[in-house]
């Protein structure tokens, strides 16, 4: 071959592509599907500064260049890397460039390698910028903010040299019980869309390509169980877990990772009716399918071979691998026949396109960044905008300015550790973090008392604290109880292999929630209930913050609290957040995007559950403690039915719109969460659903003021999945529902007829 057309950055990528892959050896072919190495094995720190490892330099050499590197950057009580050996903020760029420098000028072909970086809630590195957890995102119903977020953060991981985030956003929470949850954006796929594809775009405009986690159908796993089988039907994956995955793809999304969970007898990994089929042919993905770290690997199982298990996940879809054994072995798999050379052009040729399209080959250096805002301070806005009032007896909160004496009391309320979840990175020692203890100080009027006992462990029955924390809140005028859970790791902690926490009765860590940290029952730990009972006993006006990356199972507190707010985890700054809201400087604007149990025995309890009028248990109801969309403020809202431009479509014409008149009939101004849900009443596929979220929008009214939310209703809007689940709009009869909350709607009857 003469010429080198893969360097000509004007010609187009599909040529570009098929030039290189035409100078490869089967050798470097298998290179750039490998991504076996852990980052943080390809350097260590000097006196001097970092060097890269001899590891590191035998694995490039060994396949003649390298696809991916995983966490160059990571930093956590897994990977073992803190600030005495990690690379900061300071040395990003500068060990991102020694690294791409070394692949790019020391291989055959110069093929630069794709950094990719854990972004879960920030880019998990020293001096990386902690978001609130995805559940909290999901609170705000807020795409445009989490937008902003995501750009930030992409601009700061790409000014790092990073290339590709691998960022959770297609699981939901089915199942509270899975310690997951805080990964994702709430228990609908609407809301979930909506901030995936938010998500995607602010990532491109800071030029980082976004490999979405995990697909498919992780979040429904059985009994809440990490990594488990899950028993979805079809029409079950099509309706509620395929559409923030079509959001993503069609935002622009460069890959998704293939989950662990078997999906009709097969791992995510190894299905090709998942992988090729409906994710390449049907949702129309052109960009990568990456493994789960070691899911790879888990096919031996099935194939009893290592070399199998690579073809097996090969001729499914994946494209590259993860920490696995078995990709780097794929040419022992093409020679034994067990998989075709040309299968294997198709993953290595998906690899190359996107570093052509990253621009790599142009420039594979880290870029100067302009950061386009403060992510620091996004990520407060997220923690405030997150903050849900699920309960208020209207005359405690917000706390009056002549409030003398404030006991804040609680496991949770003086942890950072405690409060920014799970996939963090070390926080730096003496940096600026407010935990709630620390907000409510420094908001408190100068001449306020503020006092704090924890008064009882997180988990374990030790409440030899709860005698002082009684004595603190029998003095106070106000109590407030932060209580919840943590995702907090440390290096006690016991590891799987990928990473995930080994947590049990027997080996509790500290920890109710995160990966590998699934809980059978979800109410608060036995030692936080007494503490709330003992300081309720005082007579005290008592207001519950809980701190959780799930929703925790509540039972009846309206004896016992004035007001419950939960605050997620809500990052670094969220103890400020927190304080806003408690004094009034801002209103509680967060909506559920999960329904909260009043226990683990009625699960599942999420909203959208088909439609079969079930009249609930003898022994307890069946619904919420508090419905999927419910969030208080400080004043009142007062909504009028929903009316329709047309009470009749056809189906190839549903064009309408929607509006409702919301009315603040209090004294403090309002930012209103207007929903829009879709309940079926006849026709369709399917059995319908009890209803589903269709749309929202966002008010801001003054005391007294009433405006409309307007809604435009479309083909989107109303469409269903169809017999050959695809999606479409069938004709039958329909209620379109408006309200503050999935259990507080007024509804328009609407007809879909059949098209004209």
């Amino acid at each position: 071959m003469t010429g080198r057309l893969y360097r000509d950055p004007t010609a187009p990528v599909a040529e570009r592509v098929r030039d290189l892959l035409g100078r490869m050896t089967l050798t470097e072919k298998v290179g750039q599907v490998n991504q076996r190495m852990y980052g943080w094995h390809a350097y260590e720190r000097t006196d001097s500064g970092h060097r890269l490892t001899d590891a590191f330099r035998a694995e490039v050499a060994a396949y003649g260049g390298m696809g991916a590197l995983y966490g160059l950057q990571r930093a956590d009580a897994w990977s073992g890397v803190g600030f005495a050996d990690g690379i900061t903020a300071a040395d990003g760029a500068r060990v991102a460039d020694a690294v791409q420098r070394h692949v790019v000028e020391n291989t055959r072909l110069g093929i630069p390698v794709l950094l990719v970086e854990e972004v879960p809630h920030g880019h998990q590195a020293l001096d990386g910028t902690v978001l609130p957890v995805n559940l909290a995102v999901g609170a705000t119903w807020d795409p445009g903010l989490y937008e902003a977020a995501a750009a930030a953060v992409g601009a700061e991981m790409r000014a790092r040299g990073g290339h590709v985030a691998l960022v959770s956003a297609l699981d939901l929470v089915r199942d509270p019980r899975w310690g997951r949850a805080e990964e994702c954006f709430g228990e609908d796929p609407y809301l979930a869309a909506r901030l995936t594809e938010a998500l995607v775009r602010g990532m491109r405009t800071a030029d980082v390509a976004v490999v979405l986690k995990h697909f498919a159908g992780q979040g429904a796993t059985v009994g809440g169980r990490n990594s488990a089988a899950t028993e979805l039907g079809a029409r079950e994956l099509h309706e509620i877990h395929l559409a923030a995955a079509r959001a993503g793809i069609r935002a622009g999304a460069a890959g998704v990772m293939a989950a662990y969970n078997e999906f009709d007898g097969l791992p995510c990994v190894a299905s090709r009716p998942l992988l090729t089929e409906l994710l390449r042919e049907r949702l129309e993905l052109d960009g990568i399918v990456m493994a789960d770290g070691g899911a790879i690997d888990r096919l031996v199982r099935l194939t009893g071979d290592p070399v199998a298990a690579g073809a097996l996940a090969l001729n499914a879809g994946c494209d590259l691998g993860l920490w696995d054994g078995c990709f780097p072995r794929l040419a022992e798999a093409v020679a034994q026949g067990l998989v075709a050379e040309r299968t294997l052009d198709t993953a290595v040729a998906r690899v190359l396109a996107l570093k052509f399209r990253l621009g790599l080959f142009e420039q594979p250096y880290a870029p100067a960044v302009d950061r386009p805002s403060d992510p620091h301070e996004l990520s407060e806005r997220i923690a405030r905008a997150s903050i849900t009032l699920l309960a208020h007896d209207g005359g405690v909160l917000p706390l009056a300015p002549s409030t003398r004496r404030i006991a804040v009391l609680g496991p949770n309320a003086d942890s950072i550790a405690q409060q920014i979840g799970d996939y963090t990175a070390p926080q730096r020692p003496g940096s600026h973090h407010v935990t709630v203890l620390d907000g409510i100080r420094a908001a408190a009027p100068p001449d306020t008392e503020v006092t704090h006992a924890p008064g009882c462990e997180l988990v374990g029955g030790d409440l030899s604290g709860v005698p002082e924390a009684v004595a603190l809140a029998g003095s106070a005028d106000i109590a407030v109880l932060v209580l919840g859970g943590s995702s907090a790791r440390s290096g006690d902690t016991t590891f799987d292999s990928n990473g995930a926490a080994v947590v049990s009765s027997a080996n509790p860590a500290g920890m109710t929630c995160g990966e590998g940290v699934d809980l059978a029952e979800l109410c608060l730990a036995d030692g936080q209930l007494a503490l709330l009972d003992a300081v309720a006993a005082t007579g005290v006006p008592v207001v519950v913050v809980l701190v959780q990356g799930r929703p925790h199972a509540l039972p009846d507190l309206s004896e016992k609290a004035a007001a419950v707010l939960s605050a997620w985890y809500p990052g670094p700054w969220g103890g400020r957040a927190v304080a806003d809201v408690l004094f009034g400087a801002a209103g509680p604007e967060g909506r559920l995007p999960v329904s909260i149990p009043r226990s683990a025995a009625q699960l599942p309890v999420f909203y959208n559950a088909k439609d079969h009028r079930y009249r609930g248990y003898v022994d307890q109801p069946a619904t919420a403690r508090y419905a999927f969309g419910h969030g208080l403020s400080y004043t009142t809202v007062a909504y009028a039915p929903p009316r329709l431009s047309r009470a009749r479509v056809t189906a190839d014409d549903p064009t309408l719109s929607c509006r409702v008149t919301v009315r603040n009939t209090g004294e403090r101004p309002v930012r209103e969460t207007v929903q829009l849900y879709v309940r079926r009443l006849s026709g369709g596929s399917s059995w319908p659903r009890v209803r589903e979220l269709r749309g929202f929008a966002r008010l801001d009214l003054r005391p007294g003021e009433e405006a409309e939310a307007v809604f435009a209703v479309d083909a989107d809007t109303l469409a269903s999945v169809t017999r050959d689940l695809g999606l479409a709009v069938e004709p039958g009869e329909l209620l379109l529902e408006t309200g503050p909350s999935s259990g507080e709607t007024q509804g328009a009857r609407l007809v879909i007829e059949p098209p004209s």
